[in-house]
């Protein structure tokens, strides 16, 4: 297969558009402000001007990304998965409706630069930077999934090198994000999503009328080339499906892109509107990932250029969406679904560059280290933290055995270390120090000790339903939410024993280290 010359030269078009405008906004942005340059909450939260209709955009860009449309295809074509448990989009919508209804406001009301603020008011700078760090390494995963999906997508339809297609998107995001922050990252994201939307969209009535595909009506029930696309959930997988189900919808709470988005937002009420409106379009646009997958079941690839053995006997399942636009579809359709790709891909990239940007250098540079900080000392900071997030999850890229482990180790991060302390610090008067380093110890320790077969560590602790195949231990229970439970419980109990023990005097003030 020789290099696909039109489509290379649609990315390249594709990324000098993106890259315009980000700079062109960045300008902008600068010459509003009158100086020389803007300042950390400019740079990190767009003076807090977004509206209703980019906020929207924006939020709905972040969650829509090239991971989410290539996992969606991939578990729906997946005979061991299926539809039932390709799910991401409900379940991303339903955590931005939650964070609309509990989260968003009490955020934006209070001002926050990053969602690591409230850990620092509540537990202190050194018990924020241990919660902090875990933050970086999920924003990283996240950068290092898109990336892998971008790279997937290119290496199989222009025949370009896997790192080159990584190496130069990665450039092209941080180039603009290091630019204009938030206003670029915003500004460029209604573009990419509007074509996303279009490209998406354009490609299914192609797809689905394949010639070498039969009805993916019939495939949906029946056993055709393969297993039926809709799944089945067996009595022994129901509380790892709850558990998963709950770890997406909840976990993806716990990400600073998220808040970043209803940080950046005029007011309380146009960063909740934000959310809501993002929970629609997350559905939508996980149509066409759905259906792509299930005609990829629907198709005999005997008769396409691919050939046989089918692409889940060759191990390239992963690579489902972009084998099917590649073999399904006529070549200049397949193009432009590489476009679709390609601006998932940047929309979310960019959003992960910037999320561990501002965590690093609001609560750890300017809280802990260099308190006297200025402005043009921060902006430096925070570029330089975007190059190095950047750099750092695109060499993860070529680590990765898969995208989809790549995108469950953030979730499992996030559910199990962050969320159950955020929502305490958040919510709970009580949370204090003690309880927060007993929380965090607990939950990791727990999560640990439960195991985890997607990244090949043993269990150490059976739950009830725990079973051997293989002299392997299996776990049934819902491990990531007993981890998260325990931590949460914890922080809670420990919080309020020792605030008990200081208040009245069993303890005596000297020990009152946090």
């Amino acid at each position: 297969m020789a290099l696909n010359i039109p489509g290379v030269m649609m990315v390249v078009l594709f990324y000098v558009l993106i890259l315009g405008i980000g700079l062109f906004v960045a300008w902008k942005n600068k010459k509003a402000t009158n100086s020389t340059g803007i300042g950390q909450e400019a740079l990190l939260l767009g003076n807090r001007k977004i509206d209703w209709l980019v906020g929207i955009f924006t939020m709905t860009a972040t969650w829509v990304g090239g991971g989410l449309l290539m996992i969606v295809t991939e578990m729906v074509y997946d005979p061991k998965m299926g539809l039932i448990w390709a799910l991401m989009p409900v379940q991303y919508s339903v955590s931005l409706i939650i964070g609309g209804l509990f989260f968003a406001r009490p955020m934006r009301e209070k001002r926050y630069i990053t969602m690591m603020d409230p850990f620092q008011s509540t537990y202190g700078s050194v018990l924020s930077a241990f919660l902090v760090f875990p933050a970086l390494v999920m924003d990283v995963l996240w950068v290092a999934s898109t990336l892998y999906s971008l790279g997937a997508t290119l290496s199989v339809i222009l025949d370009l090198p896997f790192g080159y297609s990584v190496w130069i998107s990665a450039i092209v995001a941080i180039i603009y994000t290091l630019m204009g922050g938030l206003y670029s990252v915003a500004y460029t994201d209604v573009i990419q999503l509007a074509f996303v939307v279009f490209s998406l969209w354009l490609c299914v009535p192609y797809v689905l009328t394949s010639p070498v595909s039969v009805s993916i009506a019939e495939t949906a029930y029946n056993k055709v080339f393969q297993e039926p696309w809709l799944g089945t959930l067996h009595k022994g997988n129901v509380w790892k499906w709850i558990d998963e189900f709950l770890m997406i919808s909840l976990g993806n709470l716990a990400f600073q892109s998220f808040y970043q988005r209803v940080l950046s937002a005029s007011s309380p009420r146009i960063a909740q509107i934000g959310c809501f409106g993002a929970a629609a379009f997350v559905c939508i646009l996980a149509i066409p990932p759905v259906l792509i997958g299930a005609v990829a079941v629907s198709t005999d690839w005997n008769q396409t250029l691919y050939g046989s053995p089918s692409p889940y006997v060759r191990g390239e399942q992963s690579f489902i969406m972009p084998l099917a636009l590649q073999y399904l579809t006529p070549s200049y359709v397949s193009i432009i679904g590489i476009g679709a790709i390609t601006a998932a891909v940047m929309s979310s990239a960019d959003s992960g560059m910037l999320s561990a940007s501002s965590v690093f250098s609001s609560n750890i540079y300017k809280n802990i280290w260099r308190k006297q900080a200025s402005d043009n000392e921060m902006q430096w900071v925070i570029r330089i933290t975007v190059v190095v997030v950047g750099v750092a999850g695109t060499a993860m890229t070529f680590r990765a055995k898969s995208l989809l482990i790549l995108w469950i180790q953030a979730l499992d991060l996030s559910y199990n270390l962050i969320f159950p302390q955020f929502v305490c610090v958040l919510f709970f008067k009580v949370a204090n120090g003690y309880g927060g380093t007993a929380g965090y110890i607990t939950g990791l320790i727990f999560r640990l000790l439960l195991g985890e077969d997607t990244i090949g560590l043993p269990v150490s602790l059976c739950l009830p339903g725990c079973t051997v195949v293989d002299d392997v231990y299996i776990q049934t229970a819902p491990v990531r939410t007993v981890a998260m439970l325990c931590s949460f419980i914890t922080t809670l109990v420990i919080s309020w024993l020792a605030a008990f023990m200081f208040n009245h005097r069993l303890l005596p003030q000297r020990w009152n280290v946090f």
